[in-house]
């Protein structure tokens, strides 16, 4: 389990200040001035096209702004650029591919070439790697066999690889069905609290990020609202967000339904300290 010593060693927040992105002479993002505190959960919420992924982008160095990316340490001191990891929304993998999961994960590390075999220390890495995210039985199979979930457990295991101390995922758990999303949700929980790093999300489930987020930044091409999920989620900030009337807590509602026990958030939502199953398409 992590400690406080070991969080103030791996996990790395950032700042943004007064970051905007223009492209073709459209302005995509708006002086977004916002953070992810160190090791913590952040998850970066807003309607389609209002920005989410640019702002990731622009955190990534794959898109050029104006404006200012700051790192910092968990004292609250600037930090040089961490180690990032990344999982992407999509990654498509051919299904005639006959790369093993277990050889994806070793290709960083590979110095030779794969059709010579994997060396058995890149082999047990890989190994481990999948366990870390409950997926040592896929070890074998070919990526492009694999489940949208099953998939995004090997993402994750290879972002987890870089060992980073920031680690920015683009709707990651998209594409599954509810019990898969909320299965990725909590091995993500799970690894940020074991293994000490920040976490950055783009996401679009709300109940799930009133739930597992310590940090919300909502934007709609500028910044609307940040800070604690309960305070920032609320009825009026998620209208002027979607343009629709969203209730997630029940001061909000005239007939409140259950309640979540862990966040106070609306949902039924059958929440389990057991990660262990599968996350399918």
């Amino acid at each position: 389990m992590t400690t406080n010593a070991d969080v103030r060693e791996r996990g790395v927040g950032v700042r943004f200040e007064r970051l905007s992105v223009r492209r073709e002479g459209r302005l995509i993002l708006d002086e977004i001035t916002a953070s992810a505190p160190c090791g913590g959960a952040t998850v970066i919420v807003g309607p389609n096209g209002a920005g989410k992924t640019t702002l990731l982008r622009c955190l990534l160095e794959e898109t050029e702004y104006s404006g200012h990316i700051e790192f910092v340490s968990f004292d609250g001191d600037r930090a040089t650029r961490p180690v990032l990891g990344y999982v992407p929304q999509h990654l498509f993998a051919d299904a005639q591919m006959p790369l093993r999961v277990y050889e994806f994960l070793s290709l960083n590390a590979e110095k030779k070439p794969l059709w010579l075999g994997c060396s058995p220390k890149n082999r047990r890495r890989s190994r481990e790697l999948l366990e870390l995210v409950g997926a040592e039985k896929l070890e074998n199979q070919r990526l492009g066999d694999l489940s949208g979930g099953e998939l995004r457990r090997v993402l994750l295991a290879s972002a987890l690889g870089r060992r980073p101390r920031l680690l920015a995922l683009d709707e990651a758990e998209a594409g599954v069905d509810y019990r898969g999303e909320r299965l990725f949700w909590e091995l993500l929980d799970k690894s940020r609290r074991e293994l000490g790093f920040t976490l950055l999300m783009v996401s679009h489930n709300l109940p799930l990020a009133a739930h597992y987020a310590t940090h919300v930044i909502c934007v709609k091409k500028e910044m609307i609202a940040q800070g604690a999920p309960r305070s920032t989620l609320t009825a009026s900030t998620l209208l002027e967000l979607f343009g629709v009337p969203i209730h997630l807590y029940p001061n909000q509602c005239e007939n409140p339904g259950p309640i979540c026990a862990g966040c106070g958030a609306l949902g039924n939502l059958a929440y389990s300290d057991n990660i262990d199953g599968d996350i399918t398409s």
